[in-house]
């Protein structure tokens, strides 16, 4: 049994026109010590999909489908269960973490807390293991440091408590939104691996959500592509980045800077035409309808189906030897595309 499986997810919030469904059938599965990888533009859906699963949306949002970790239903559980949930067995790392810190709390108190809570450490035992756990994250002088404040902390160094807070309890299921926000090159490929160490160490799943190619390739196996609220392409990383088939993952691509290419210095990438629509203007069939130069009249009223692409033959992850999830697109010209046609 996958320790995650997220079946038809939607979640529908109201705005002031109305209305809006703001993320549409999502589905994946996700297995112990799998990693999976969240992209697309800001206003896509992935955080709000990382906030379903555990159990943070907002009040008046409206959700259907399924999130089932373990088998247990996960929608629908009173936030009592939740709360036994949250920072145990499901942990987040979230995007900003000045807001997401107590400022009226020390940071050796709010670390310490998940382990006294959940796992009954005394008061001395909490405080150890706190010191332990900013120091893996790299924290100077971490013992010192107990009694500070979050308004003490430089952006990156707040980061990086809230990551040793997510990680306290050893959850089997890590969701880090935007984790390495802030963090300098070298500070951020320490988290990385961290959250490596820990994924291979103790069989946690993660799924990192991030705007960083590269970041999403070194270290997820599975990839979801999401625009519009929707997955338009998902699988194996290095199959969605070999293919791009959807031509949202295509333009996603073109848009990054290319190193080695000639004239970096002056090079003007190429952007995605027209703005991301406000959530209620989604078209109702492929979310990508009108910025895509593929778009035809049916694009706007059909919604696309999922269509599974032949995979080259590829070794499975070490972790995962005997599995692989499949190359899937949702685009109803993915074919004309990559037969050469032009937009």
């Amino acid at each position: 049994m996958p320790l995650l499986e997220v079946s038809n997810l939607s979640i529908q919030l109201q705005t002031r026109r109305g209305p809006a469904q703001a993320v549409r059938d999502v589905s994946f599965t996700l297995e112990r010590g799998a990693t999976l990888g969240l992209i697309g533009e800001s206003g896509c859906g992935k955080s709000l999909t990382a906030l379903a699963l555990m159990g943070l949306l907002p009040e008046h949002a409206q959700v259907q489908g399924s999130i089932r970790l373990d088998g247990q239903e996960l929608l629908g559980l009173s936030e009592r269960r939740l709360c036994a949930l949250r920072g145990n067995r499901l942990s987040m790392v979230f995007q900003e973490p000045m807001s997401a810190l107590n400022p009226v709390h020390s940071i050796g108190r709010q670390v310490a807390e998940p382990l006294r809570l959940h796992l009954g450490l005394s008061r001395g035992q909490a405080r150890a293991r706190a010191t332990e756990l900013l120091e893996r994250v790299g924290i100077a002088q971490a013992a010192q440091r107990l009694n500070d404040y979050p308004h003490q902390f430089s952006g990156g160094q707040r980061q990086r408590i809230m990551i040793a807070m997510a990680l306290a309890c050893g959850p089997d299921l890590l969701v880090a939104d935007e984790p390495t926000t802030a963090l300098d090159v070298t500070v951020q490929q320490r988290i990385l691996d961290l959250l490596q160490e820990l994924v291979a160490e103790h069989s946690m799943a993660l799924v990192l959500i991030s705007h960083d190619l590269g970041v999403i390739a070194q270290n997820v196996e599975q990839l979801l592509v999401m625009y519009g609220g929707s997955v338009v392409e998902s699988g194996m990383t290095e199959a969605v980045f070999a293919r791009r088939a959807h031509p949202y993952t295509r333009r996603l691509f073109a848009a990054r800077p290319q190193l080695g290419a000639p004239g970096l210095a002056r090079q003007h990438l190429p952007t995605i035409a027209g703005t991301v629509p406000e959530l209620v203007d989604i078209p109702v069939g492929c979310p990508f309808a009108g910025r895509c130069g593929y778009t035809k009249e049916y694009c706007y009223v059909e919604r696309p189906q999922p269509r599974m692409l032949q995979v080259p033959s590829l070794p499975a992850p070490a972790s995962l030897a005997s599995w692989r999830q499949p190359h899937v697109v949702r685009c109803l010209r993915d074919e004309a595309i990559a037969a050469g046609e032009s937009a």
